[in-house]
């Protein structure tokens, strides 16, 4: 019988797995590693408002800082970011859930509910610039640029 040829490559390395009389460099920072991390107290401000709400392109979830909306995520596999907190409504909140309802119906191309718009400099004169953007027109980055004051940059 004639042996098998030797591969082509070399087999990929494997990383050895750690020695198991490895001990932590100290004993209380370990225990503090091991602690679960409490459920995101810091990500949702004291007083804020949060609605989720189903729609044609996925679930949604509302923020809003007293009178204006100040987040809008999009579910990714249906989680969403603060699905561990309960919802809490708020008027301002409603109403941008209800002009959302009108334009997945067709009925609303616009938005009127007041938002804030956290972000650099730049990243709110983009949103700004896009804001200006007509329903169903399409424009470049380059334009965009130019529309947020930043051209070639």
């Amino acid at each position: 019988m004639t042996p098998a040829p030797a591969p082509a490559t070399a087999p990929a390395r494997r990383h050895a797995p750690p020695a198991p009389d490895r001990r932590p460099v100290s004993p209380a920072l370990d225990d503090h590693a091991r602690r679960p991390l409490p459920p995101a107290a810091g990500l949702l401000p004291t007083g804020a408002a949060l609605l989720r709400i189903p729609s044609p392109v996925g679930r949604l979830e509302l923020v809003a800082e007293g009178d204006r909306v100040v987040a809008l995520s999009i579910a990714t596999a249906d989680v969403l970011p603060l699905d561990h907190l309960d919802d809490r409504p708020s008027p301002v909140l409603a109403e941008a859930a209800r002009q959302l309802d009108e334009h997945f119906a067709g009925r609303r191309t616009s938005f009127d509910v007041p938002v804030r718009l956290t972000g650099t400099p730049f990243q709110v004169a983009v949103w700004k610039a896009l804001a200006r953007v007509p329903h169903g027109g399409v424009t470049t980055y380059g334009a965009l640029a130019q529309a947020a004051g930043r051209p070639g940059g």
